[in-house]
């Protein structure tokens, strides 16, 4: 299966896995304790944050799309709810302390290797703080949505162009 080229070994007991055709696909299996390799999604939490008819956006600093703007998202952390990670993203980006308020939309496809197979978005309202871009963006700025500028992600696009 694409994307397990690189489990040579079982975490279990150390033995060299095999390929072999498990539940429809071929994947990595242990021939020694039986264990099966499956590849787990990566998921992204979005927040679409709009006030006085404008929306939340930050510009990328990293590559894919480094210099295009996006909603205000990361990946979910293992054992992270969905809804707290979109939260903790947008302060960790804008500086904005938020209160996610509904899903809005879930997105599948993975536009790169290292992308999400799925972004939830959701929509949610700022209770606090100033907006300053960090972490993974050098711009946080309101744009109207007749007027924004070059969008990073397929996600973001269906999000403000929807």
């Amino acid at each position: 299966m694409p994307g397990d080229e690189h489990i040579k070994f079982c975490p279990r007991c150390g033995a060299k896995v095999l390929r072999e055709n498990k539940f429809g696909t071929v994947r990595p299996v242990c021939p020694q304790c039986g264990w099966i390799y499956f590849i787990d999604p990566k998921v992204a939490a979005a927040v679409l944050i709009e006030q006085d008819g404008r929306v939340l956006l930050v510009r990328r600093v990293n590559e894919p799309f480094r210099g295009l703007w996006t909603l205000p998202a990361g990946f979910v952390n293992g054992g992270e709810d969905p809804a707290e990670a979109a939260a903790r993203e947008c302060l960790e980006e804008t500086g904005l302390s938020v209160h996610v308020t509904r899903v809005l939309d879930i997105i599948s496809g993975r536009e790169h290797n290292r992308g999400a197979d799925f972004v939830i978005v959701y929509l949610a309202e700022v209770i606090s703080g100033e907006l300053i871009a960090a972490d993974d963006a050098d711009a946080a700025e309101w744009f109207a949505r007749n007027d924004l500028p070059p969008l990073a992600f397929k996600a973001t696009q269906k999000i403000l162009t929807s």
